[in-house]
């Protein structure tokens, strides 16, 4: 089909910053906007708001601009048509104050320039301070388009005295297609097991990694599987799986490997999908799992763990909080044993998430174009 129609849209999120997650965020947009375009004759012009914008242009193909620099900001804005708010959790203050009103400033921008707004698939909160509530209903009143990743997001912003219509869809990452020009490395342990481990820092005292680290060792004492770390932010998820490792004692078994090349998030995909099982605290290593049907075990630090885990009908196996080594362990060789099944048991849920997951893309375009799509 040839173009009848050109669009350009700046993309607001935490790109640039090195996470395999955000990254991941980025890309299905980029993919299924581009899908979406292609379907109604329309060539999608992205601008990417970045931390590093010539890493995000060399990654992905696209023109981006330095996210902390307010005139080229304004300028791409100004000259684009429209804004999307994508991905991820951007309005949360668990982990600064300044995220919600930079993100909200972004997207006021856009509306100040009467650019149609969109919030692309968002976890919103935890909000602890009250003030941010009517900052957040205020903008998102008055954008075009509202999806969130899950229930509990929309019922947030329903208690903020949000009015506006909102859609819950699945996290975008769920649509990110594997690339088929991604070449793996040969693997002479290939015929082991393969368990990928996605870890991060969360608790002072590094509880959670001890008690991760006990349970690999009593994996590895009953049965000869291949250990793969796959570090999702870097560097400090990469010091993470490291310090997981020197607890296991494991520093220079050939059989515990960590994945420290895999920086474009369909290479990381690639490598989550080799896995026969994968151990995930970072929230996308699980929705990288699901999306290659490969059986997760979760350990939650963060609500949004528990809500993915949610909808495939399923718990999370530990917690910063708690961690009980034996259940753990139990649970892995379960998943380890029974591999088949869960693909049986959850391809159904799998492959409705990986449909829904195109809805938002769906929408921005049909009002880009003026165009009506039956949700």
């Amino acid at each position: 089909m040839g173009f009848t129609l050109t669009k350009k849209l700046v993309i607001s999120g935490y790109y640039g910053f090195q996470n395999s997650g955000d990254e991941a965020v980025l890309q299905s947009i980029l993919l299924a906007l581009k899908a979406q375009g292609e379907n109604e004759g329309v060539h999608i012009e992205p601008v990417v708001l970045s931390i590093n914008p010539p890493l995000t242009e060399a990654m992905y193909g696209v023109k981006a601009v330095h996210r902390m620099k307010p005139a080229k900001v304004f300028q791409a804005i100004k000259e684009s048509d429209g804004l999307i708010s994508g991905g991820g959790s951007l309005l949360q203050d668990a982990t600064s104050a300044k995220s919600i009103p930079y993100y909200l400033a972004v997207i006021k921008i856009a509306q100040f320039l009467k650019k149609p707004t969109f919030v692309y698939s968002q976890g919103i909160g935890p909000v602890q301070r009250k003030l941010f509530y009517s900052w957040i209903r205020g903008v998102f009143n008055q954008c075009q388009y509202l999806s969130v990743r899950d229930q509990e997001s929309a019922e947030l912003l329903r208690e903020m005295g949000c009015s506006a219509r909102v859609e819950v869809v699945p996290d975008p990452v769920m649509g990110l297609p594997l690339n088929p020009k991604t070449e793996l490395p040969s693997d002479d342990d290939r015929s082991l097991p393969v368990i990928g481990v996605s870890v991060r820092f969360w608790n002072e005292d590094r509880s959670e990694l001890e008690g991760l680290a006990r349970c690999l060792q009593e994996i590895r004492r009953e049965r000869e599987v291949l250990i793969r770390f796959l570090p999702f932010h870097m560097p400090d998820d990469l010091e993470a799986s490291l310090e997981v490792i020197r607890r296991m004692d494991a520093s220079n078994d050939p059989l515990v490997q960590v994945v420290d090349h895999a920086q474009h998030p369909q290479a990381m995909l690639a490598e989550v999908g080799r896995c026969d099982l994968l151990v995930g605290m970072r929230l996308h290593s699980l929705i990288y799992a699901a999306s290659q049907y490969v059986p997760m075990l979760g350990i939650s630090y963060d609500p949004k763990i528990d809500q993915f885990l949610q909808r495939l009908h399923m718990k999370a196996a530990a917690s910063t909080k708690v961690f009980h080594v034996d259940q753990v362990v139990v649970t892995l060789k379960e998943l380890l044993d029974g591999k088949e099944g869960w693909i049986s048991a959850k391809s159904k849920l799998i492959n409705q998430l990986k449909q829904d997951a195109e809805q938002p893309a769906k929408q921005i375009m049909a009002r880009i174009t003026r165009e009506k799509v039956n949700a």
